[in-house]
């Protein structure tokens, strides 16, 4: 059999490897290799839990946000910490941000140019692409004009030879089904949001300081309220924030939504593949920021071979993790899976030297392990917590879910799928920025009664805290569930582990054989041209991959190593 190798995957952060075995242009197997170490649980073992989130939110430049969130959570959770409502407010609404901000960057920067073709773009009718526009959203940019200055950038860089970001695509694919007008309408949509997603992440800057990676604290957040200062949390400031919530409603609304309705009438076939699994998992995302009190924004749900009249809830003890087909070494056994509180992280590289020609899939061929519930692997992500809405019938989703699937004409099965994928990421977004409006509504009507505590200091001090405890975090990022595992002795951080959601996805098998979400939805996939292997990247992008770019290190000494 032909094996198909396809690395990097990601347009945002490489290192992750597919390889693909293909008979009769058919994929019969896949293979999902991460191929670089995460070592911040090293890092963090005998360090202050306080300043846990500060290292773990490096985990990744991307998410930004959620590593620090599920390590404060943990910490909290550990230490009997109890933050005020403010705080949580607060944090819910940089998630929310985070959510909006990343879903509407994935689908436009990270996943369109899977279906959308920029150069085909060159050969519209600006006039027939803004009456094709005008006939799914009144977006008000939507002119002749508009779009025929997007094409004239378009087509000089074109004629410079400069393709620039939309270099190296698979452009005479014969995948690509959109007519010129709907391509020049999805690239100037492209572009818009590159602008549009520089001011929403303001909310970041105005609560945390700065983004990427805002600043926290365990306890609450370190962002005073004070309607009289000109350097604390003012109304000004909150004004802002309020505007910058109706913006991002309307671009979702008026964009993003009505976009991926256009995608899916001319893609219908990807509604049909690309599922793989059939189980699905949410953690879930406490109410405010303590899983303790059971009280859930999305509650923690398993979807077992696509059940969705009987979903059951999560037993947090059936999480546990293999290293059969990864780099590491358990003690117990490599066969054998261990829960994180006893997670160990102890590298343990057996595979080829790079560079290499494949994978020994038979044996260990993964920086990532592999996260089971209840021994069977499950996906996490939009897809999956929208199904958890849907069942349970929270926020208008299975209202809004029936629409769309009536107005595409297709049947509910087709939300298993790639694009059902893409269309459940569009889904939450909405969720999470109209969520954003009574998150923010009560803060305010807390600074407006005289409600300003943000932290909670009652167990800030080492001397306050159980001389042995252990706690962990949930949080649902953008990519999925994300569990944070800490333990603490004699006040310093005996054992961390963090399990992601592409780890979820993107795990090589257990020692059962049983494969990950990645690797079995590609299965099935007919590939038009193996050099050209635009539908492994349609489903694998799909998921929004995101394998934490690089080794992170750290010495005792500060080293200088590039003056830029």
């Amino acid at each position: 059999m032909k094996r198909v190798v396809v690395d990097p995957v990601t347009r945002i952060e490489g290192h992750l490897r597919i390889e693909a075995e293909v008979k009769d242009g058919v994929i019969q197997k896949a293979y999902s290799s991460g191929t670089m170490v995460r070592g911040i649980e090293i890092i963090l073992r005998g360090r202050d839990p306080r300043e846990a989130w500060a290292f773990a939110q490096r985990i990744c430049g991307v998410c930004t946000t959620v590593h620090a969130f599920a390590s404060i959570r943990a910490v909290e959770d550990a230490l009997d910490i109890e933050v005020p409502e403010n705080a949580s407010l607060i944090r819910k609404l940089m998630i929310g941000t985070l959510f909006v901000h990343d879903h509407v960057v994935h689908f436009y920067h990270l996943h369109a140019l899977d279906w959308v073709n920029p150069v085909l773009a060159l050969k519209a009718d600006p006039e027939k692409t803004s009456e094709l526009a005008r006939k799914y959203s009144d977006y008000e940019k939507s002119t002749p004009g508009y779009f025929r200055d997007v094409q004239k950038k378009v087509l000089e860089q074109v004629e410079r030879k400069q393709l620039g970001i939309f270099s190296k695509g698979y452009w005479n694919h014969p995948e690509y089904k959109l007519p010129p007008e709907l391509n020049l309408m999805l690239l100037a949509h492209y572009l818009d949001a590159l602008n549009w997603q520089t001011r929403v992440i303001q909310v970041h800057t105005i609560f945390g300081g700065k983004n990427p990676h805002p600043n926290f604290a365990v306890g609450g957040m370190p962002s005073p309220i004070n309607p009289a200062s000109d350097t604390a949390i003012n109304m000004d400031r909150l004004g802002r924030v309020r505007t910058l919530i109706e913006e991002m409603n309307h671009f979702v609304e008026k964009v993003y939504l009505p976009d991926l309705i256009a995608l899916g009438q001319f893609y219908r076939d990807w509604f049909f593949k690309g599922e793989g699994l059939g189980n699905f998992l949410v953690l879930g995302e406490p109410e405010r920021d303590s899983h303790r009190k059971g009280k859930w924004f999305i509650p923690p749900t398993f979807i077992k071979g696509r059940n969705l009249k009987e979903v059951e809830d999560v037993d947090y003890q059936e999480v546990k993790e293999y290293v059969t087909h990864s780099w590491y070494r358990y003690s117990v056994g490599d066969d054998k899976p261990l829960h994180p509180f006893e997670g160990e992280t102890e590298l343990n590289y057996t595979g080829p030297q790079p560079p290499y020609e494949y994978l020994n899939v038979d044996e260990k061929y993964s920086w990532l392990k592999a996260p089971r519930y209840k021994d069977l692997p499950a996906e996490v992500g939009p897809l999956a917590r929208v199904l958890t809405m849907y069942a349970r019938d929270l926020h208008g989703v299975r209202d809004e879910v029936n629409a769309v699937l009536k107005g595409l004409d297709l049947p509910q099965k087709a939300l298993f799928s790639t694009l059902g994928r893409t269309l459940a990421r569009g889904i939450e977004t909405k969720v999470y920025a109209n969520a954003m409006r009574g998150w923010f509504g009560k803060l305010l009507e807390n600074v407006k009664n005289g409600n300003y505590d943000v932290f909670n200091g009652e167990k800030w001090e080492p001397s306050t805290w159980k001389k042995d405890t252990k706690g962990f975090g949930l949080m649902e990022a953008p990519r999925g569930s994300l569990s944070h595992w800490v333990h603490i002795k004699d006040g310093k951080i005996t054992n961390y582990q963090a399990v992601v959601p592409t780890t979820w996805n993107a795990s090589p098998r257990d020692a059962k054989g049983q494969p990950s979400a990645y690797e079995a939805s590609l299965v099935g996939h007919k590939l038009h041209n193996p050099k050209e292997p635009l539908e492994i990247l349609r489903t694998i992008h799909s998921f929004d991959p995101c394998l934490a770019c690089a080794v992170h290190l750290y010495g005792e000494e500060e080293l200088e190593i590039r003056v830029v």
